[in-house]
């Protein structure tokens, strides 16, 4: 599948979810309701290595925190019977509770202090493996990190990172780099589709997603929202990236976000994919629910609606929900 053939309709599943969550049964129930009550084509799966802090230089991909090469091709396999397309993610978190954008080492290693290429070793190994899922069940789309922000000026190493990856797995490759970051990233030469964290303020979608065009038309590569969304919160329409952010649940605050974005998504073609966040595997509450929870799933929310909404304008090639 050619990147641009297909706007890729998908929504991340089972993050953080714990190995071998798959051996049950609920989380089937979970993907088959996010493919009939969304009608999203794709499903992005994120495999998570853990790390203690931000300065630890290395991580975990075997503890029972990280699901497993089982898991993924359970979640693929159904994935496919449902008519659904595949991304994987290979992502990291801080046990301390750190956003990964935190991790940093200095540029000019000193003696005795940790050092970007201890880290990197590390995190090349999760990413190659990881790749090997994408490659095992035939993901359309590799992404090889999401929101590394300070890690994301560390250009030789993506580099190298990148070409290792590609010996693993022979697919185009994304990277997620988090909001405000498109036109940052000196090395989106070095991938195949530049990708993103759309989590913006209702106020400033529009400007964003043409300054966003502008910075894609420079590096002459694909784009997608690898992650977009805002929860069920009273002011969250203004900082949907902050879980925390607002007061009492306010189903009007994520629906009006959902309703902009995806217009002005309509609007600007040059988006080719979103990856709405997040849908649970094994705690998706009953669909009653949904209006009772500040979250960010859309599932028995006005949300979902603007979802399906938008999967109907996509189909029909309208220019308006």
């Amino acid at each position: 599948m050619q990147l641009t053939d297909t706007f890729l309709n998908g929504y991340t599943f089972a993050f953080c979810e714990k190995r071998g969550f798959t051996k049950g049964q609920g989380w089937r129930w979970a993907l088959d309701e996010m493919a009939r009550t969304t009608r999203c084509n794709t499903v992005i799966l994120p495999v998570c290595a853990w790390q203690e802090h931000p300065w630890s230089t290395t991580m975990d991909s075997e503890s029972p925190d990280v699901l497993s090469a089982e898991d993924a091709a359970r979640v693929c396999a159904l994935a496919r019977e449902l008519g659904l397309h595949v991304i994987l993610k290979a992502m990291v978190n801080c046990r301390d509770g750190s956003w990964r954008a935190y991790i940093n080492f200095l540029d000019n290693p000193v003696p005795t202090e940790a050092r970007w290429e201890d880290w990197f070793a590390s995190w090349t190994r999760h990413v190659c493996l990881v790749a090997d899922m994408a490659r095992e069940n035939k993901a359309e789309l590799f992404c090889v990190g999401c929101e590394m922000v300070s890690a994301d000026r560390r250009d030789g190493e993506w580099r190298k990172l990148i070409a290792e990856v590609r010996a693993h797995y022979a697919g185009p490759l994304t990277y997620n780099c988090d909001k405000y970051q498109e036109d940052r990233v000196t090395w989106w030469d070095a991938v195949d589709m530049i990708s993103s964290s759309g989590y913006y303020p209702i106020r400033d979608i529009e400007a964003n997603l043409q300054r966003i065009e502008r910075a894609v038309n420079r590096a002459q590569r694909p784009f997608m929202f690898m992650e977009c969304g805002c929860p069920a919160r009273k002011g969250s329409q203004d900082m949907p990236n902050d879980w925390r952010y607002g007061g009492e649940t306010d189903m009007s605050a994520q629906a009006d976000w959902y309703r902009v974005f995806a217009e002005a998504l309509l609007r600007h073609p040059f988006v080719r994919g979103t990856g709405w966040w997040d849908w649970p595997a094994t705690r998706l509450y009953a669909e009653a629910y949904g209006p009772d929870l500040p979250g960010y799933c859309t599932y028995g929310k006005p949300a979902n609606q603007v979802l399906l909404r938008f999967a109907d304008a996509l189909a029909a090639g309208r220019k308006e929900l």
